[in-house]
């Protein structure tokens, strides 16, 4: 089997990732921050370990601004729904996956908030000039999505960031696509939360996320519960991160993403070279072969989205994965505005999505498959 579909998840997992996990499994089984007793504060030590881990990675300020979620999805809402104000006014992009257009459309229909979609101008990406013209007087949060879901396109961080700082505006970025493949530090880019999926780039197992925060703005809970701390009161504490992680978190996928994050920056050079090399060589061949391709070599970050004449793509992927036993994804990638921008909403993309573990003949073997189906529906290829 081809397995191309990192995007939705990574399927190999490195060996100090599955390493991590059994040993949290095996010794350090116990709920942390919940006991007073030797295994439980062993195990607590070794979670605030990798907050602290990702705060440096990340440049955050301290590990206390590292919430644990269960995937990238929660850590938007969290960020969405916790910084919610009433008569407010909010811009995202039409790069967005649906974990942030549905609780902006929630908070609309609530009659809580008002949004509008900021479409790119370029074929590379969103950059400020798409952002600017749509600040009102009560914008209160711009979200970005770093790199598309659907074909890679890029957002310029750093430029948008500055200008939220300079106007007091809240900047979420969803780097569900882009971290582990981009550097990024939250303080050049004048982030306040960056929602971290941990099963793609970093290689983590499934269901663990995070989201990183700076000191300027805190989201109120939306979740409440048990935090092993105050425990007589009947309100969510104030200190962080108790205050926005409600219930028993899971040891075994931490250990896993800090595993993960430790061999994507022991590796960081060789699995981005890698992954561009792929990236690179497919767009280039997708196009000599006249197949229609909708990302941008340059900025592709292992994220490519094709079409095969008028085919349904939810027909092509299952092709592919039948007849050739390759795993991509076909249809809409959640992501709906950036199929209107594309003008794919009646055929949905193609995308194949690279990992380190991807190598030039499992690539050579898709393009083979893609010239045969071409030409199996009356394509010159």
């Amino acid at each position: 089997m081809i397995y191309l579909d990192n995007s939705a998840t990574t399927f190999i997992k490195p060996k100090e990732v599955l390493k991590a996990v059994n040993d949290s499994l095996m010794f350090y089984s116990a709920n942390p921050g919940r006991s007073g007793h030797k295994a439980s504060i062993k195990t607590a030590l070794k979670i605030e370990e990798t907050r602290e881990h990702l705060a440096s990675h990340f440049n955050a300020d301290n590990g206390e601004n590292v919430i644990f979620t269960h995937n990238c999805t929660q850590a938007l809402n969290l960020a969405i729904l916790g910084s919610a104000k009433k008569n407010g006014h909010v811009i995202c992009t039409e790069n967005e996956h649906n974990s942030v257009l549905r609780p902006l459309e929630y908070l609309k229909t609530q009659g809580i908030i008002d949004y509008t979609v900021a479409f790119q101008k370029n074929k590379k990406g969103i950059t400020l000039d798409d952002i600017k013209p749509l600040v009102k007087e009560n914008t209160y949060m711009v979200i970005c999505n770093h790199i598309s879901n659907v074909n890679g396109a890029l957002c310029d961080i750093d430029e948008i960031g500055t200008y939220c700082k300079e106007n007091n505006i809240i900047f979420l970025v969803d780097g569900a696509q882009s971290c582990g493949h981009l550097k990024i530090d939250i303080k050049k880019s004048n982030i306040d939360f960056l929602a971290v999926a941990g099963h793609k780039g970093f290689y983590a197992p499934q269901s663990i996320g995070c989201l990183i925060m700076n000191d300027n703005f805190k989201p109120e809970p939306i979740v409440f519960g048990g935090t092993g701390t105050n425990s007589l009161e009947l309100f969510q504490p104030d200190i962080f991160p108790e205050r926005l992680e409600s219930g028993t978190i899971s040891t075994p996928l931490i250990f896993g993403l800090n595993a993960g994050l430790t061999f994507v920056e022991n590796n960081f050079k060789e699995i981005s070279s890698k992954i561009d090399d792929l990236a690179t060589y497919l767009v280039y061949e997708l196009q000599r072969l006249g197949i229609t391709c909708y990302t941008e070599p340059e900025n592709a970050f292992g994220v490519i989205a094709f079409n095969i004449g008028n085919l349904d793509s939810g027909e092509v992927a299952s092709i592919l994965s039948e007849k050739y036993d390759i795993c991509v994804r076909g249809g809409y990638q959640c992501a709906p505005l950036k199929h209107k921008a594309l003008g794919t909403t009646n055929q949905g993309v193609v995308r194949v999505s690279i990992s380190y573990y991807n190598t030039f003949s499992e690539i050579q073997r898709l393009i083979y498959a893609i010239k045969h189906i071409a030409k199996a529906n009356g394509m010159s290829v």
